[in-house]
């Protein structure tokens, strides 16, 4: 079909044109089922959970991911991708069985490494909007990381009697993480939480190359701006009702990916 339809759009073929573009050289994509990942909490949240009896996670979002790419020795075209994942963790800790809940967040942080091709290159690319001196050389190919929010399968509060020389280090977080929390976080604790989590993810590498492809056309809209209106009735006339919300998808309709990741431990 897709042939087909290349060869019905030949009529409206004009030119070939040269663009510069972002080329995935390899890909994978995984599923990790991160068990009993600790969640650290600034030190007012730490007492709260100090007195909790019990914890329940409602829900959680990716943060930020840390990226390195870097060569690997004796296999030319091949990188390492270290990967490190930071999650918001929102909790509700309930103090007895009967006492209304405080909501609590925290943060977890989960790291893996990847091995994937990304070709080779040994440039330097100058442009207008930098100073002529200041060359980015693009020897690494850049890593993209794609993630849906993490799923929880569990979560629990435990006493931390753990002795590990770690539970007394200060723990360090990006600064895009740390600035959205009040206080710093602490380490030692009467007790901890545990969450485990499921976690979907696609890992790419990709290189800016100079690529030729076929044109038909500009790209001219095809439709008219709607003007906006003030009434907010008659802007809630023209949504569409959400049929599909009500009548969940047939399990044909869902078509997971098979493609898996080389994880390095």
């Amino acid at each position: 079909m897709a042939e087909q339809n290349a060869i019905n759009n030949t009529a409206g073929f004009k030119e070939a044109v040269c663009i510069d573009a972002g080329r995935v050289y390899d890909s994978c994509s995984d599923k990790d089922c991160l068990e009993d990942l600790r969640v650290y909490f600034t030190a007012a949240d730490q007492a709260k959970i100090d007195r909790a009896l019990t914890v329940k996670a409602k829900s959680v979002e990716v943060l930020n991911v840390s990226l390195e790419v870097e060569p690997i020795p004796f296999n030319r075209g091949f990188y390492s991708v270290d990967m490190t994942f930071y999650f918001l963790i929102n909790l509700s800790a309930y103090y007895t069985p009967v006492s209304t809940a405080d909501n609590i967040c925290g943060v977890a942080f989960f790291s893996k490494k990847v091995i994937l091709y990304g070709s080779e290159g040994n440039v330097k690319v100058f442009n207008s909007e930098t100073c002529g001196s200041a060359g980015k050389t693009t020897d690494t190919p850049r890593a993209v990381v794609q993630v849906v929010s993490p799923i929880v399968l569990n979560s629990r509060v435990t006493d931390n009697n753990c002795c590990d020389c770690c539970e007394c280090c200060e723990l360090t977080l990006p600064a895009c993480v740390s600035s959205l929390f009040e206080g710093d976080f602490v380490t030692s604790c009467n007790r901890k939480v545990l969450v485990t989590l499921g976690l979907f993810t696609i890992v790419q590498l990709e290189r800016r190359v100079q690529m030729l492809i076929p044109a038909y056309d500009f790209c001219i809209p095809g439709k008219e701006c709607v003007t906006t209106t003030d009434d907010p009735c008659e802007v809630f006339k023209h949504i569409k009702f959400p049929t599909s919300e009500f009548f969940p998808p047939h399990l044909e309709n869902n078509c997971p990916g098979t493609c898996s990741c080389e994880t390095v431990n």
